[in-house]
């Protein structure tokens, strides 16, 4: 048995969506699949009126995560175009992966637009995991620590690419040595769109 002490510091990133399934390996705090969506997608998303952005916060079967993100489009209007369905194929996709990476039949789904600097303290999250693709803006902040503190060395991840990070409650040793933080955009006029992730027990989901 690994020693509490010790600190999974791994963070591994690659173009293959396969790299989200490492983090199930002892030493990996974080993966990254680094990709960029489409350049049209990009330039919608990023031209959209802050209200138009749809924000919700729910707790789903991940087979309804289509229906649902599609229906609160429609609540904030989002305009229907492929861009928007990109959105929603894509915000489906990401979540039926997680939910199997998981072995989950829940999951809480977040769509947030942050203009703050929301969590701006470097910080593990009392979960299991969480998967955070930022598709607005600038992507979460992280970097790694043996022990107490913020970390020396901060990486900021791309917009387009998901995150899947450890939480505090990850059942098996070592303990994540991440540390992750929204990026400090309070002022300065940027709107974030970001989807969160996280997985619910059954019982948590009544």
């Amino acid at each position: 048995m690994l020693d509490r002490s010790e600190h999974a510091t791994c963070v591994r990133v690659s173009a293959s969506q396969d790299v989200l399934c490492q983090i199930a390996e002892p030493d990996c705090a974080a993966a990254i699949w680094q990709r960029s969506l489409s350049p049209a997608f990009q330039a919608w998303i990023n031209e959209l009126e802050e209200n138009q952005l749809p924000k919700a916060r729910l707790i789903l079967r991940p087979d309804s995560v289509a229906s649902a993100v599609e229906q609160i489009c429609e609540i904030y209007g989002t305009p229907a175009c492929d861009e928007r369905a990109q959105l929603i194929n894509d915000a489906t996709h990401l979540a039926e992966g997680f939910a199997e990476l998981m072995d989950t039949e829940w999951l809480r789904l977040r769509l947030d637009v942050v203009t703050t600097n929301a969590c701006r303290k470097f910080h593990v999250d009392a979960i299991k995991a969480r998967l955070v693709c930022t598709y607005r803006g600038t992507g979460t902040q992280y970097g790694v620590v043996e022990g107490e503190g913020d970390p020396a060395r901060i990486s900021t991840v791309g917009a387009g690419s998901p995150l899947v990070m450890r939480g505090s409650l990850w059942p098996t040793e070592p303990v994540s040595g991440l540390r992750h933080r929204s990026p400090p955009i309070e002022g300065t006029g940027e709107v974030r769109l970001l989807l969160v992730l996280d997985p619910v027990e059954g019982a948590d989901a009544e």
